[in-house]
């Protein structure tokens, strides 16, 4: 399995077999180079415009967005329901986490979580073994919440995300106060990771963007 980013909260997993998952694909107006990528799948946490710009993805995948246990092609996509906010999502509103299973591999990806996770949604999750996780605040959580986050999932690997770069004008944090937790950090183009190669303590990886 191989894991790049493309910008904001969207990622492109791509399997061995050469099936593509995006995750919460955007358009132009975010400021990052849309995806251009074809996909198999597409997940969507929320329907913010950052977000759940399906129609750009080439071609025509199947699309992921509700709460529960999602079998296609193969593979199993587990959402978990959640909140945009501290409040219940009465301020910016509901939120899917998905767990993507592939390859003997879990990636959970937590969209635009807004506060700490409960001891069910802990559950429903289960074991990850990478997180794709936003750290930028104000629109979600921000690093201190995050980095409680990764303790309560204990994932393997942990893939900051939705944070400030050159690209975009949104008021949030970069990454490095959530990467500071993490000495050592390994920054890379790319996470390429089998079963047998999963670290035993949690490992943080800033990937670079990659256009296209």
């Amino acid at each position: 399995m191989k894991i790049q980013w493309l910008g904001h909260s969207c990622f492109a997993i791509t399997l061995t077999n050469g099936k593509m998952i995006i995750t919460d694909p955007f358009g132009s107006e975010v400021g990052y180079p849309p995806p251009k990528l074809h996909a198999d799948i597409v997940t969507v946490s929320h329907q913010h415009f950052d977000h759940s710009a399906v129609k750009i993805i080439p071609g025509k995948p199947l699309t992921v967005e509700t709460e529960g246990r999602h079998e296609l092609e193969g593979l199993v996509f587990t959402g978990v329901p959640s909140f945009h906010d501290e409040a219940g999502g009465s301020k910016r509103g509901s939120n899917i986490i998905f767990i993507i299973e592939a390859e003997g591999i879990r990636v959970c990806h937590l969209g635009d979580l807004g506060h700490l996770l409960e001891p069910g949604q802990i559950e429903k999750i289960g074991s990850v073994d990478v997180l794709l996780i936003p750290v930028g605040g104000f629109y979600t959580i921000g690093p201190d919440e995050a980095v409680k986050v990764v303790e309560q999932l204990k994932p393997r690997y942990v893939l900051p995300m939705h944070y400030k770069t050159d690209y975009l004008d949104f008021p949030i944090e970069t990454a490095d106060p959530f990467l500071k937790n993490f000495p050592g950090y390994k920054k890379d183009a790319m996470l390429e990771v089998t079963r047998e190669s999963l670290p035993e303590k949690t490992r943080a990886v800033l990937l670079e963007l990659k256009n296209g």
